[in-house]
């Protein structure tokens, strides 16, 4: 994620977090978000463009944060 987020390609990290999704389970990590199945799918696919606040369960729910540093 820290390379995706050093590109700073948003697909590239929607695509990085539905496979670390998938890979812990949708279903587990779309209730742990406060978010339907179908919702998250939708979310970190391709044509997905979520809100921030919508990242940031996803990313709370994998158990990951957001940090800012100076570039």
């Amino acid at each position: 994620l820290d390379a995706v987020m050093e590109d700073g390609d948003v697909d590239m990290l929607l695509d990085a977090l539905g496979v670390i999704a998938r890979k812990r389970g949708m279903t587990e990590v779309a209730k742990k978000a406060g978010l339907g199945r179908e919702s998250l799918y939708r979310a970190l696919s391709a044509n997905g463009d979520p809100q921030l606040s919508t990242l940031v369960k996803v990313l709370g729910a994998l158990g990951l944060r957001l940090r800012f540093a100076a570039a």
